[in-house]
């Protein structure tokens, strides 16, 4: 196939929105002319409908809509009480918002470096820190042990964390676990879903996601009533009736119109997602029919369920590839070019280039090719064609 290449050029985009409208256009229309009909625009009756579904799907007891996944991680700390001069342990190689929504609240964002072949969180790295043992305290004036109030693993790119370790390391210091599940909605662990291990799971329906909007929307899942109730009344600036506020919340509020959409989009999350995992499968399959030791590709560990929100290879010269990618009409994407702990918003932690190495080498390697569920096993040949090529 590279031998023709020269002769073709194909159009892949890293994700194809437009394919998935066209399949389920007609059913989105009159969900949305259903809201518009009654007219119930905030927390309509289809915001429940949804939050019952989720709840399942996620295998909790509860689930609470919000206005966006960063808004689902800064309802979550404020329904656990993190303020001010607390500590809250997190990785750095993640969206902005894992991070932002602890120092809005006057929180310590602590990173912790990641695995290197799943890109989450290190559990011996979070027990280091937590038993005083860390490296950290020989570089700067980190918080402590005793002021650390919460732990947020993100599961990135659709695999979850060593949710195992995190938990027992949670349990023995007594820190509650915040899931950042916003790319991993149905990733598992042994049947366990993502959103359902830790006090709070936090998720995102931005477009990209596997199960997206057609905007920003969020959602919250736990087991603890008394946490889902604190949610609902943070999200609707903390009253729990209309003009009488227990709790200083904020404006939070998921859509009736983004609920509407995604009840229809989640009759077809798990047909999605065992599409996202055969092209992954078919991606290994490819490169190493190729035999090629150029990329490296994604870790899937043994009993969990990868959703595959990307498919991200490493490779040494990664800007350079991705320039003749997209002259090839390959659509690429860099997640995340510079990691949280050196972004000039958290220069006052005291983070300094090199702290993190794993991190810091993951941003100058890493690359996400198109997985998304339309993709065909021609394009999919196009695409390792041009990465073996190049």
């Amino acid at each position: 196939m590279i031998d023709n290449l020269a002769q073709q050029k194909m159009n892949v985009p890293l994700l194809d929105l437009k394919a998935q409208y066209a399949k389920i256009k007609e059913e989105l229309e009159e969900a949305i002319k259903r809201v518009f009909d009654h007219q119930q625009l905030i927390l309509g009756p289809e915001v429940g409908e949804l939050e019952s579904e989720i709840a399942s799907y996620c295998k909790v007891k509860y689930a609470v809509g919000c206005a966006s996944g960063s808004d689902a991680l800064l309802l979550a700390l404020m329904a656990l009480g993190i303020g001010s001069g607390d500590a809250v342990i997190t990785s750095p190689y993640s969206f902005f918002a894992t991070a932002g929504s602890i120092a809005r609240l006057g929180a310590i964002p602590v990173f912790i470096d990641i695995d290197p072949d799943t890109y989450n969180i290190d559990p011996n790295q979070v027990d280091d820190y937590l038993s005083g043992k860390s490296h950290y305290y020989s570089q700067g004036p980190f918080p402590s042990p005793s002021q650390v109030k919460a732990i947020i693993p993100v599961h990135l790119f659709g695999q979850c964390a060593d949710m195992d370790a995190i938990m027992e390391i949670a349990a023995r210091y007594q820190v509650p676990v915040i899931e950042d599940a916003a790319q991993a909605i149905g990733a598992e662990i042994r049947s366990q879903r993502a959103g359902s291990i830790g006090a709070i799971g936090c998720f995102s329906f931005y477009p990209s996601k596997n199960l997206g909007g057609a905007g920003d929307g969020g959602i919250i899942t736990t087991n603890d009533e008394k946490l889902a109730e604190r949610v609902r009344i943070l999200r609707v600036h903390g009253g729990e009736r209309k003009y009488f506020h227990s709790l200083i919340g904020c404006n939070s509020r998921l859509d009736t119109l983004q609920a509407a959409i995604l009840r229809v989009k989640m009759k077809y999350l798990d047909s999605w997602t065992e599409a996202r995992r055969r092209n992954a499968l078919r991606y290994f399959q490819l490169f190493n029919e190729a035999d090629s030791r150029y990329a490296r590709l994604p870790i899937e560990m043994e009993g969990y369920r990868h959703v595959y929100n990307q498919f991200v290879i490493r490779v040494d010269n990664r800007d350079q590839l991705k320039a003749y990618l997209k002259e090839r009409g390959i659509g690429t994407e860099v997640y995340y070019p510079l990691p949280l702990h050196l972004q000039e918003c958290f220069n006052y932690l005291m983070y300094k280039e090199g702290a993190l190495p794993e991190s810091e080498r993951a941003s100058k390697e890493t690359l996400a090719i198109p997985v998304y569920p339309e993709l065909t096993e021609e394009m999919q040949q196009y695409v390792v064609d041009s990465i073996l090529s190049f």
